[in-house]
C-alpha cells in the first residue's frame, strides 16, 4: 500500500472545459490525489466537464456573478493569494497558457509570490518564446522550480532552445482502466462503418476542414462509409454548411462534445488527427490506449512521439488533401496493415500509462534542490 504523502499540491487551470489539456488537468488531479498529496484545484472560468480528485476552489462563479471589471478582477485575484497563503502549498502546477508577459508578470510577482511553482506547457504555438525581445518572459520561467513540457518538442525546440534549462518532458497519460473496464461499447452508429475525429471545433487549430475534404476525396463514402466529427466549438455550424456543398454529405455526421468519448472511439475504424499544432494530442494517446489505430498529419509536437509509422498507425508527412485521402483508403484495402497497427495499438502506448507517469511526477515533486 502506497504511504501518504503530506505534501500539498495545488493546480491551477482556466476551467475543465471540452479539451484534451482539460482531460489531462483531470487526469493529474487523479493520479497525485492516488499516491497520497493532497491535492487541490483552483479553476478560474466556471466550465466543469470532467471529473477530478481534488478540493475544489472554483473562482469562476465569483467571475460568473460579478462584471468583469479590472476591480473584479483584482479582487478575484486577491482572494486566490489568501487561498495559497492560508493553505501553504509546496507546490503550485500551473496549467494556464503562458502568452502574456504582463499577466505572467503579475502572476510571479503577486499570486505566487515566494511560492514554488511549476508551468505546464501544452501547446507547442509558443511564439513568444522566439522572440527576442522578451527576455524577461523567458527569466519568469527561469525562476520557476521546473517548467513542464507535454512532449519532447516542446522541451527541446522551444523551452531549452529558448534558454530554459529547467526544463524536463512529463506526457500526458492514460488510464489503463479504459481497456479493462466492464462496460460494453456499444455501436452508437447503429452498426455503421466510420471514421472518428473528435476535440474542440475551432478549424483554426484543428483543419477539420482538411479532414473533410481528404474524406470526399477517397470517395470512401460510395461504399457506405461514415465520417464521424464528435465535439463543439465556435466552426461548427460553419463546417456543417461546408459539407453540404458536396455530394455524399449524408455521409459526414455531427455529433455533440460528451465527456466519455469512448464507445465512439471503440467503434470506429480509426482515428484521425489533422491539427495545424499540437502540444501532446490526447486525442491518439486515447484512441490507441483502447485498441483503436490511428492516422495524424506528422505536425510538429506529439504525434510522431506517439506513432510508430506503420506499426500502430500511419504519420502523414505532408498537409496534402490527396495523400492524406490515399492514406485513409489504405486502412480499408490493406487488410494486412490494418490488422497489424490494430494489433499493437494498446501495447505500443503503454509507456504512457497512468501508473508510469505518476511515477515521473512523483519523482519531480520529491527531488530536493
Amino acid at each position: 500500500m502506497l504511504k501518504t504523502n503530506k505534501k500539498k499540491i495545488c493546480i491551477v487551470a482556466i476551467s475543465l472545459s471540452k479539451g484534451g489539456a482539460e482531460r489531462s488537468v483531470s487526469m493529474l488531479t487523479r493520479m497525485l490525489a492516488k499516491i497520497g498529496y493532497d491535492v487541490h484545484l483552483v479553476i478560474l472560468t466556471n466550465q466543469i466537464f470532467y471529473s477530478y480528485s481534488a478540493t475544489l476552489y472554483n473562482l469562476g462563479i465569483s467571475k460568473d456573478s460579478n462584471d468583469d471589471t479590472i476591480f473584479s478582477r483584482l479582487k478575484r485575484f486577491k482572494k486566490f493569494r489568501e487561498y495559497l497563503k492560508i493553505h501553504k502549498f509546496d507546490f503550485i502546477i500551473d496549467h494556464r497558457p503562458k502568452n502574456n508577459y504582463y499577466r505572467e508578470l503579475f502572476y510571479k510577482k503577486f499570486v505566487y509570490k515566494n511560492l514554488k511553482t511549476i508551468y505546464v506547457l501544452h501547446s507547442s504555438n509558443q511564439v513568444l518564446y522566439k522572440n527576442d525581445k522578451l527576455n524577461k518572459f523567458i527569466k519568469i520561467h527561469k525562476n520557476n522550480y521546473s517548467n513542464i513540457a507535454v512532449s519532447n518538442y516542446i522541451e527541446h525546440d522551444i523551452l531549452k532552445a529558448s534558454g530554459i534549462e529547467n526544463s524536463t518532458t512529463i506526457y500526458n497519460a492514460y488510464d489503463p482502466k479504459w481497456i479493462e473496464s466492464d462496460e460494453i461499447y456499444e455501436n452508437p452508429l447503429n452498426g455503421k462503418t466510420y471514421i472518428l475525429s473528435y476535440g474542440r471545433i475551432v478549424d483554426s487549430i484543428k483543419d477539420f476542414r482538411f479532414l473533410i475534404d481528404a474524406f470526399f476525396e477517397s470517395k470512401l463514402w460510395k461504399k457506405n462509409i461514415y465520417l464521424v466529427i464528435l465535439g463543439d466549438g465556435k466552426d461548427k455550424d460553419a463546417l456543417i454548411s461546408y459539407v453540404e456543398g458536396f455530394e455524399g454529405s449524408n455521409f459526414v455526421l455531427f455529433y455533440p462534445f460528451t465527456s466519455n468519448p469512448f464507445p465512439y472511439i471503440y467503434n470506429s475504424k480509426f482515428v484521425t488527427l489533422t491539427s495545424r499544432y499540437e502540444g501532446f494530442p490526447m486525442v491518439l494517446l486515447e484512441s490507441l490506449s483502447i485498441g483503436i489505430p490511428v492516422i495524424s498529419l506528422d505536425i510538429k509536437s506529439g504525434p510522431n512521439e506517439i506513432i510508430i509509422h506503420k506499426e500502430n498507425g500511419l504519420l502523414v508527412s505532408a498537409r496534402n488533401i490527396e495523400i492524406f485521402a490515399k492514406a485513409m483508403s489504405s486502412f480499408f484495402e490493406d487488410k494486412i496493415l490494418y490488422n497489424h497497427c490494430k494489433n499493437n495499438a494498446s501495447t505500443s502506448v503503454e509507456k504512457f500509462s497512468i501508473e508510469k507517469i505518476s511515477l515521473e511526477w512523483e519523482k519531480l515533486l520529491k527531488h530536493e534542490e
